[in-house]
């Protein structure tokens, strides 16, 4: 099994899959290999950009609060709404961090920031401003908070508290990530590498950024980019180049040579 993060890993720095990838992926399947993509991102957007193999691979969408396989759900794993009303009454005292509340297939902003609604494009394909907490009926899976000049600086000195009984994750450069403690890529590619019985030897794992150090460290096959967090060049095995210079392509290149 290869499983990679988007965002900074598999995606440059346009957010776009490299047409080589595409073309590894079918080697990949001939033998066997199952890809799996891992992100903070809603799987809406997540597919939009994996369209033409998305029948043939795995999802772990929203930093694992979510898996699904051919349009099918296959785990879950929810926020608890007193948890939610907490981070959500946190954040009205922090006026430049912006929110949205991540259910399955959509997500929802509380946010009247023009600049904030246009990243939500890229990243939340499927999203609604809503007014209130109670104009939200479906579960939420995960909270994702921005702040333009920086999410480890202006956002996690401010839920660091929450970690107790949260996760809370550094997710990107502009991003901080709350969760229930077991939605984490780690976690959900556990229960993938159970359904399909496979090792942590059976498995390679790219990552860049801070949610993804649970699945790097499931396996001695963990590799970053270039372009990584300090912390996950720290925790990984291997190093490739970065996402602009086709890390994950050349790794998998190597692999499919033997």
């Amino acid at each position: 099994m290869v499983v990679s993060d988007m965002d900074g890993t598999l995606l440059n720095a346009s957010h776009q899959v490299s047409p080589r990838f595409f073309e590894l992926f079918t080697e990949l399947k001939k033998r066997n290999i199952r890809f799996v993509a891992a992100s903070g991102r809603q799987y809406p957007s997540m597919r939009s950009k994996l369209t033409r193999i998305a029948d043939d691979m795995s999802f772990i969408a929203e930093n694992g609060a979510l898996i699904i396989e051919k349009e099918k759900t296959l785990h879950t794993q929810e926020l608890g709404t007193p948890f939610i009303q907490r981070v959500v009454s946190q954040l009205q005292e922090l006026n430049e961090v912006e929110s949205i509340l991540c259910s399955e297939r959509t997500a929802y902003s509380l946010s009247n920031n023009l600049h904030f609604h246009g990243l939500l494009k890229e990243y939340y394909e499927e999203h609604r401003i809503v007014n209130t907490l109670d104009e939200i009926t479906d579960p939420i899976l995960k909270i994702a908070l921005y702040h333009k000049e920086g999410g480890e600086q202006n956002i996690y000195p401010h839920f660091r508290s929450f970690e107790e009984e949260l996760k809370v994750k550094v997710s990107g450069d502009f991003w901080v990530d709350i969760s229930d403690m077991n939605a984490n890529k780690g976690y959900a590619l556990e229960k993938l590498l159970s359904h399909y019985n496979l090792t942590p030897n059976e498995l390679i794992v790219f990552g860049d950024y801070n949610n993804d150090l649970e699945m790097l460290a499931l396996t001695p096959n963990s590799v970053a980019m270039e372009n990584a967090h300090p912390a996950v060049l720290k925790a990984a095995n291997y190093r490739t180049s970065s996402h602009n210079d086709h890390g994950v392509e050349r790794i998998l290149e190597e692999l499919l040579r033997h």
